[in-house]
């Protein structure tokens, strides 16, 4: 993309209404736009990114079996009411023409639940995975956080079914594996921890799976023995570690990028969601769902890939791999060759779709720069008299101090 065709700009000046990093860092650098408390607009390079988080998400649950699919948002007041869930207060409630009730879904097992029984009826039709990304509407009283707690957001929901126990907790052990590759891919791995955490109605213990950052809103309990996690809310009915029994703790807070739920049997019940086993007998289906939140993980990756410059996008999910800058000199016959090698990178096969190019003429040199660093692509390439000079390129990894020259045949 030609930095001069987007729309976007880069400000200035700090965000003053937003105490967030991520927020600060996404708006200034024209990621997202704020449209109002907990609302935001995802700009062209920002849904850049939101597109590659999707698509390793949607990766890693197709190679667990995850079938995709697309729920509505709008959901009829009697799916809730089949659940007694319709008075909760995160859900936002309105009314059609003719006074009908809706809510907007700010979760989905009462679409998906009825959804799947209408296509299963046999323990040979089990175990199913179904997905979507999609967006969901919760009425936040605290949105503060930027991305990280939003009353407009889209999520990751899997939910999985099946006719035994022993089914769930087999697949309940290969989303975890799977979540953790996800979070390699977009770079939290290595700050993120699987943790123990209340099941709420659906069952004794959940799992999350924090973040460490002094941004995070939880506070969880890691093991300093062997790294088993804790979510606050349920640490007192552990005062050893379940896994090695220390009683040795430390407590970091945290943001929750991820959580896995074995629902059980309460929605089929609801529902009356049963298949025949085979014994011809009826057998109640039983339930697991799985969350991730898109702008809470792009949130989140930049609460920990930044500095005092800007963002450091990680290389899977940064909206281009590389920054092309020329630096003109004002010399006709230095600047022609500048722009020439700058026009053959960024129309060259090798680079294509993988190259933000910085033909703007009418900013000067420390802004290209300073918007370099801010939007945080993970290589800039330079073009300068200097390096032509020397039939090179300077090469600098956004996240190194220092820059090198390569060849020009080596680039």
């Amino acid at each position: 993309m030609k930095q001069s065709i987007l729309f976007t700009k880069t400000q200035k000046t700090d965000v003053k209404d937003e105490k967030s990093v991520n927020a600060k860092l996404l708006i200034k650098g024209g990621f997202i736009d704020k449209l109002c408390a907990g609302v935001y607009t995802f700009l062209p390079l920002g849904l850049l990114v939101l597109n590659k988080i999707a698509n390793i998400i949607r990766e890693e649950m197709n190679k667990i079996g995850g079938q995709e699919i697309l729920m509505p948002a709008l959901h009829p007041k009697e799916i809730w009411e089949t659940t007694k869930r319709w008075k909760v207060k995160e859900m936002f409630k309105t009314k059609s023409q003719t006074d009908k009730e809706y809510g907007l879904g700010w979760t989905h097992e009462e679409v998906i639940t009825p959804l799947l029984k209408k296509f299963v009826f046999s323990y040979k039709d089990l175990p199913v995975y179904v997905y979507q990304i999609q967006d969901k509407f919760r009425d936040e009283i605290r949105t503060k956080s930027g991305l990280l707690r939003g009353k407009e957001f889209i999520m990751k929901d899997l939910y999985s079914f099946h006719k035994s126990q022993n089914d769930l907790d087999k697949y309940y052990e290969k989303v975890k594996k799977a979540y953790f590759k996800i979070f390699q891919r977009v770079g939290l791995k290595k700050y993120t921890y699987l943790t123990l955490a209340s099941g709420g109605t659906f069952s004794k213990y959940s799992h999350e799976f924090q973040t460490i950052t002094e941004a995070g809103e939880d506070t969880i309990y890691i093991c300093k023995k062997c790294k088993f996690s804790i979510n606050k809310e349920i640490k007192t009915e552990f005062p050893t570690c379940p896994q090695c029994k220390s009683e040795d703790f430390e407590a970091k807070k945290a943001i929750e990028v991820g959580n896995i739920f074995k629902l059980g049997t309460k929605y089929s019940e609801a529902f009356d969601f049963t298949i025949k086993d085979k014994d011809g007998n009826e057998k109640i289906v039983i339930m697991g769902c799985y969350g991730i939140g898109l702008g809470r993980v792009m949130g989140t990756i930049v609460e920990i890939h930044n500095d005092e410059s800007g963002i450091l996008w990680p290389e899977e999910v940064a909206p281009f791999k590389y920054h092309l800058i020329p630096i003109y000199s004002g010399k006709a016959s230095i600047d022609k060759k500048i722009k020439n090698i700058a026009e053959k990178i960024y129309s060259g096969q090798k680079f294509k779709n993988s190259v933000l190019y910085d033909d703007r003429l009418d900013v000067s040199v420390g802004e290209k720069l300073t918007d370099s660093d801010l939007i945080g692509l993970p290589i800039r390439i330079i073009i300068s008299e200097k390096t032509i000079k020397q039939n090179s390129l300077e090469i600098k990894k956004r996240n190194e101090k220092k820059a090198k020259l390569v060849k020009l045949k080596n680039l």
